[in-house]
């Protein structure tokens, strides 16, 4: 009995962990459905709740967020559009990609060093390495099932 009721257990576990994958997957569609303009508008609400911004610090961080996005989707556009290309660079053409990347980390930083509060900035910055490490897990996450769907081909 007690097997039964271990097993039920890991099984419900195991079902809500896959419904909560599938809950964040139908929130970036979603997400992906609104206008750059509404996701800035909703990012920016999230700050000013999570910092407690005031109406100066808003203004600011509204043209940050507008500059940020327009960056990521010229950057999405970009990488659409030669996407075959950019699997097959060689070292240096990934190491330039990889270094602007961190450039515009470091100035992203600088910037909100100005803005907020040391308090504001130290809160924004462990929210930062919080989505890092979440999209980290995503990703080997994703690389463990796509090598299992490989392992059952073979």
């Amino acid at each position: 009995i007690s097997f039964l009721s271990a097993l039920l257990v890991v099984s419900m576990t195991s079902f809500a962990q896959d419904s909560k994958g599938m809950e964040k997957k139908q929130h970036r569609a979603e997400m992906e459905k609104l206008t750059p303009e509404q996701r800035n508008q909703l990012m920016l609400k999230k700050m000013t709740l999570d910092l407690d911004l005031n109406a100066k610090q808003q203004d600011q961080m509204k043209q940050v967020i507008m500059e940020q996005s327009k960056k990521r989707e010229a950057m999405r556009e970009a990488h659409k559009a030669d996407k075959k290309e950019i699997r097959f660079k060689g070292l240096i053409e990934r190491f330039a990609m990889k270094n602007k990347m961190l450039d515009d980390q470091i100035a992203m930083k600088a910037k909100m060093k100005n803005i907020l509060s040391p308090e504001q900035f130290e809160k924004w910055d462990a929210m930062k390495k919080n989505q890092h490490h979440r999209k980290e897990m995503h990703q080997r996450r994703g690389m463990h099932e796509r090598n299992k769907k490989e392992e059952i081909k073979k």
